[in-house]
């Protein structure tokens, strides 16, 4: 009779602990982040038969762990579900900050070395695709060059963005657009990596 008594707590046990919920915890390395930077992410809960992921950006992970960098900048809520066994999901949420990347665009003179111009009109696109249609709604902007001829414009995606410049003075207007429909060269930007001491810089001619 003692040998049964002793198996019984035992075995109420066993079936208390396949009956527990999943319980969904994570921690993430980098918090705020860089557009462009890797972080990982890693679950921590229990009593799960798997785990997935949402980035808040479209792209979804299934695994433990997992390495992820945001391409556009903003606040992104990123969610854990980790699926109980017997079902049952819980659902954690991280809160993370994306920092953007920056640019500064230097408007020189095509026909004059070293003469920086004031006051130019200067928008972002995107795509080639976007740039060749001139429509300025598809773009970032306007920002308008110093009187060193330069703007610093921040809070970008990791891309690479095609830059517009314009000016006009009377009737006459300078453009970059002859320069970049006969080779995008002269109007792509580098790919906008971010950090805290990377700088980007882009010398757009008119």
């Amino acid at each position: 009779m003692k040998r049964i008594l002793a198996i019984l707590p035992l075995l109420s046990l066993i079936v208390i602990s396949c009956n527990r919920e999943p319980f969904a915890d994570a921690t993430v390395d980098l918090n705020p982040a860089y557009v462009g930077e890797m972080v990982r992410f890693t679950s921590y809960s229990t009593n799960t038969d798997h785990v997935e992921w949402d980035m808040d950006d479209g792209i979804t992970y299934s695994g433990p762990v997992v390495d992820h960098y945001f391409i556009d900048p903003g606040f992104y809520d990123v969610r854990l579900n980790a699926f109980g066994v017997k079902g049952g999901v819980s659902t954690a949420v991280i809160p993370m900050e994306v920092i953007g990347s920056e640019v500064t665009i230097i408007v020189e003179d095509y026909d004059y070395e070293d003469v920086f111009i004031k006051d130019v009109e200067i928008y972002l696109f995107r795509t080639l695709d976007d740039w060749d249609t001139g429509d300025t709604d598809l773009a970032i902007g306007p920002f308008y060059t110093n009187s060193y001829g330069e703007v610093k414009i921040d809070g970008l995606s990791y891309q690479k963005y095609y830059v517009d410049a314009y000016i006009s003075y009377g009737t006459t207007g300078y453009v970059n657009w002859l320069l970049g429909a006969d080779d995008e060269y002269w109007i792509e930007t580098q790919l906008l990596t971010a950090g805290p001491n990377i700088y980007h810089s882009f010398t757009a001619y008119v």
